[in-house]
């Protein structure tokens, strides 16, 4: 079967549009037949980076930037990544976008320390991009980009300390300085009289030390008379201790087991103080006598001629005895009786 030359060029014009595809897409960077992992980032400014930038880790090329597009605002760019396939990137790595002024762009990759990595279609966190100069800056003069951002910090530093001394904490702090000077002044006066009390010749620390040391001389002078004390001490309780203390605690034992049973004799019945102190009929027999007397002092009283008669003619008196004694007192009987004959 015979081509026709019209097929033969049709062939090799698709054959020529496809390498041309093939070679474009591999002068992007794009892998053809290998598999990728695709990652997102989000930027407000990507500073000039386009597709078929490099992304790199640690200054190795792991992939391109395949995709680039931005919300309806235009605030946000997103930029989609192709990477190697199975690589493995924490999920706290950040995409910087580095640019370079004397080529194109890149974005670097400063890996996390997670142990968690990014799956396929994930987006990576991003910062904010530093300015070209400050990076030439960077890199010309380390000091001098360190002290731009020193002085950066103490002006931060500065405008929150204004925003907090208000006309308050002002005042506030003028009040504490006050006291910080007063308590300065005050610690002063406690140091000026802690070094008079340290004066060696008129602080009364070293009169105190003087009147100890001169303690302690006269306590060294009359050393000896100490130890004699001791000793007339030591010799009276060993005398004591050589006395028959034995033989005096044995008799006061002995005197109070005899009180103890004169005692008992007392309280008990058997003998005759036992009897007098124990016994209630001698307490009654005492009552009923005393009764008695108390009856024939009373009848005496009231009739003395019963009991004494000196009259030549009288007659004896026949009335009949008391039979209870008359009590005491201006309410008695007698009294009453004289009282009323006398009226």
């Amino acid at each position: 079967m015979k081509v026709s030359n019209e097929t033969k060029v049709g062939v090799l014009a698709i054959l020529v549009i496809v390498m041309m595809i093939l070679g474009f897409n591999f002068l992007k960077g794009n892998r053809l037949f290998s598999k990728s992992m695709t990652l997102h980032a989000v930027y407000s400014n990507i500073q000039g980076l386009t597709t078929s930038n490099p992304v790199v880790v640690n200054g190795y090329q792991v992939g391109t930037v395949d995709k680039i597009e931005s919300d309806e605002n235009m605030r946000q760019m997103i930029v989609t990544l192709s990477l190697k396939e199975n690589l493995r990137i924490p999920t706290n790595s950040i995409a910087l976008i580095i640019p370079n002024p004397l080529g194109t762009p890149k974005i670097e990759i400063k890996l996390g320390d997670t142990t968690v990595f990014l799956q396929n279609k994930d987006t990576l966190f991003t910062e904010a991009p530093k300015g070209l100069l400050e990076d030439v800056m960077k890199k010309v003069d380390p000091v001098l980009f360190e002290v731009k951002n020193a002085v950066s910090t103490l002006d931060t530093l500065l405008a929150n300390v204004n925003g907090l001394v208000d006309a308050n904490n002002k005042n506030n702090i003028s009040s504490t300085i006050d006291h910080l000077n007063k308590i300065s002044a005050a610690i002063l006066v406690s140091v000026n009289s802690l070094n008079t009390m340290l004066d060696a010749q008129n602080g009364s620390i070293a009169k105190t030390f003087d009147h100890t040391r001169s303690i302690t001389g006269n306590l060294a002078a009359n050393n000896g008379k100490i130890s004699d004390i001791v000793s007339n001490l030591d010799k009276i309780s060993g005398k004591l201790a050589q006395s028959d203390l034995q033989k005096t605690l044995t008799t006061l034992d002995s005197t109070i087991s005899e009180l103890k049973n004169t005692i008992q004799k007392v309280n008990s019945k058997d003998g005759s103080i036992g009897l007098l102190l124990n016994d209630p009929s001698l307490y009654k027999n005492l009552t009923s006598t005393g009764n008695k007397v108390n009856l024939l002092l009373d009848d005496i009283r009231v009739h003395p001629k019963r009991y004494i008669n000196i009259s030549v003619f009288g007659k004896k008196q026949k009335s009949q005895p008391l039979s209870t004694p008359l009590p005491d007192t201006i309410n008695a009987p007698y009294i009453q009786e004289k009282a009323s004959q006398s009226h």
